[in-house]
């Protein structure tokens, strides 16, 4: 798909592209290519002037072909953007190529940063002016959208703490709030990777030496906000970390309470076993082989062997 964007009173206007023709007379700040076809970069690269690389949102990529001027002064950026479909949390890779004043991005998949600037680029006036604008201000939203991610982190880990502590949890519960917390570790280790990788590309805009003015105070601002957000995963990954003890201990003593009790069980149960050991001997002189009442007797000795150390262990509290 292809879009389109020109300035018209300050605000992003977005021109349908169906053929060639259509870019004729049109001179846009933002061209955005999404999961482009081949006729579609090619009219880019022909009303534009400007080379799309052939591998410009691939996976592997040397440190060097990551950011980088060309000898024609344009410069190209492949950086990373949050992607979140449900509880899972994606990345996104976009190439942008900055040609002149006019900022081209290519990617395969949709994201809601890109559909939120947008929108704010059509109700505020001002907001962007030339191709550079429009990528400061992604890499705004950006950030953004991961600090609106870390919040929901933040609420699912609270959800799982109250699933842990709450009376009555068996371990079917524990279960799933390992499930859930392996869930959100993820998640969290994305967006921080996401961020270092939004904290390189502004890096790169500043050493680059195309910002000035508010735009430079705009990159700062967006690094600041970085490192806020670093401080924050941070926090959530020692609370993670705590979640994860918890529960595992949690499991762990319930374990122990099973165990507890096979050992009380045995425990209880030698006495009996002994006076079965001993009653099954065969040695003739025995004073109760010829007692009519020794088989009762030794029944009830057992029963109470068994009984004594039951009631003992209750009253100590072993049982429980």
């Amino acid at each position: 798909m292809l879009n389109v964007f020109t300035l018209q009173s300050g605000r992003l206007v977005q021109h349908e592209i169906v053929n060639a023709a259509d870019l004729a007379g049109l001179d846009p700040v933002w061209v955005d290519l999404d999961e482009p076809e081949t006729w579609e970069l090619a009219c880019v690269e022909e009303a534009f002037g400007v080379t799309v690389p052939a591998d410009a949102v691939g996976k592997d990529l040397e440190e060097s072909a990551r950011f980088y001027e060309e000898e024609d002064g344009d410069l190209h950026l492949r950086t990373d953007f949050l992607v979140m479909e449900g509880d899972r949390a994606q990345s996104m890779r976009v190439a942008f190529i900055l040609h002149g004043k006019r900022l081209i991005s290519v990617h395969t998949t949709d994201s809601a940063v890109f559909r939120l600037l947008r929108l704010r680029a059509r109700r505020m006036p001002g907001l962007v002016e030339d191709g550079l604008d429009a990528l400061l201000a992604l890499q705004m939203t950006d950030t953004e959208y991961s600090a609106d991610a870390l919040e929901g982190v933040y609420v699912a880990l609270e959800s799982i703490s109250q699933t842990i502590v709450r009376p009555g949890a068996t371990d079917a519960h524990a279960a799933e709030a390992l499930a859930g917390i392996a869930q959100q570790e993820d998640r969290n280790g994305r967006i921080r990777r996401n961020l270092m990788d939004t904290r390189r590309a502004v890096s790169f805009l500043m050493r680059s030496r195309r910002l000035h003015g508010d735009q430079i105070d705009e990159a700062k601002q967006i690094l600041r906000d970085i490192d806020s957000l670093d401080g924050h995963t941070a926090f959530l990954f020692d609370k993670i970390n705590f979640l994860m003890d918890a529960t595992v201990g949690f499991i762990n003593i319930n374990q122990n309470k099973i165990i507890k009790l096979f050992s009380v069980a045995s425990v209880a149960l030698l006495p009996p076993t002994l006076i079965a050991s001993i009653y099954g001997m065969n040695f003739k002189n025995m004073p109760e082989l010829n007692w009519a009442l020794g088989y009762p007797f030794a029944l009830a000795l057992m029963l109470g062997s068994i009984a004594l150390p039951f009631w003992i262990f209750r009253r100590r509290g072993w049982l429980k």
